[in-house]
């Protein structure tokens, strides 16, 4: 399913990765993984290509595609977080950025805001400022009103789609970071669940329970407890579950170089034996409560 608008430096801004057919509640979702960098956006840039990547999930949407084959689809961008963040607000916009005066509506206080890490991004990881100059109004107006809408739409159409066929629907929001992201030992996973308020208990122990026994350390909301996606979309009293994962950038790439390293395969298999193990999980679970068709 392509985007049903996109601004023109995409074509499309994201896509769909369908299954033959839908056999699972479960919905995979990578809106960090885009790495096309249009030359215009690079321009507008003070860093280089290389810089502007660090705020990439990189290969992400690879690590999850083969979970195809459990029968869920993979929501993908193709642009990158840099450019655009959809897992924030729709309008979550710092006013410093901009030439001209935003929409009344926009949240320009929030702390995401404050860090430099709003809807249109300021900084890339380690502080880095992205542009060389204030953007013109309009440039974020299109970028929200082009792309992040019709992302948006497009994810909710998922997430209907599975709780219309199964009663439930199962969001993994899949996401990386970097070997540095948390004090003493980095774990291997960071499960969001946004303390409990975003899925049920038994979703997530599903997921921690399979990457432990695949050998790897997990651990719960910290650093990262879910973002704007778990958020608007976990709702498990209604039977709307959303978790955000995070995985150690240093388990499958070279984070200098953005290679893939000899262990991505051994990693794509853990995940899907994840994805499997919850797919079973949700099909012997009885709902909480049902979903009425939309």
């Amino acid at each position: 399913m392509p985007a049903e608008e996109h601004a023109p430096d995409f074509d499309p801004a994201f896509d769909v990765i369908e299954p033959i057919a839908v056999t699972t509640p479960i919905v995979f979702n990578s809106p960090h993984s885009g790495r096309i960098y249009p030359q215009r956006f690079i321009r507008m840039a003070r860093l280089d290509a290389l810089a502007l990547r660090k705020s990439e999930d990189a290969f992400v949407d690879e690590l999850f595609a083969p979970c195809r084959a459990l029968g869920a689809p993979l929501l993908r961008a193709h642009f990158p977080r840099a450019w655009l963040d959809v897992n924030r607000e729709a309008y979550e916009l710092d006013p410093r950025m901009f030439e001209g005066r935003l929409p009344s509506f926009a949240n320009t206080r929030s702390l995401r805001v404050a860090g430099g890490l709003g809807t249109i991004p300021r900084v890339v990881a380690e502080s880095q400022e992205i542009y060389a100059a204030q953007l013109p109004v309009n440039e974020a107006m299109l970028r929200i009103e082009g792309v992040y809408k019709p992302y948006h739409r497009t994810l909710a159409h998922l997430v209907d789609r599975a709780a219309r066929l199964f009663g439930v629907a199962a969001l993994l929001d899949c996401h990386s970071m970097p070997s540095t992201a948390s004090e003493g030992a980095p774990p291997d996973f960071v499960i969001g669940d946004r303390f409990g308020c975003s899925a049920a208990s038994w979703l997530v122990d599903t997921i921690e329970g399979s990457l432990r026994a695949h050998g790897y350390t997990v651990r719960r909301n910290k650093p990262y407890a879910g973002g704007f996606i778990t958020e608007h979309y976990g709702a498990p009293g209604q039977g709307r579950h959303a978790v955000q994962i995070e995985i150690n950038r240093a388990l499958y790439m070279d984070e200098r170089t953005f290679e893939k390293t000899a262990r991505f395969r051994e990693l794509a298999e853990a995940l899907y034996a994840m994805g499997l193990a919850l797919a079973e999980r949700i099909r012997h679970e009885p709902l909480a409560s049902p979903i009425a068709a939309e």
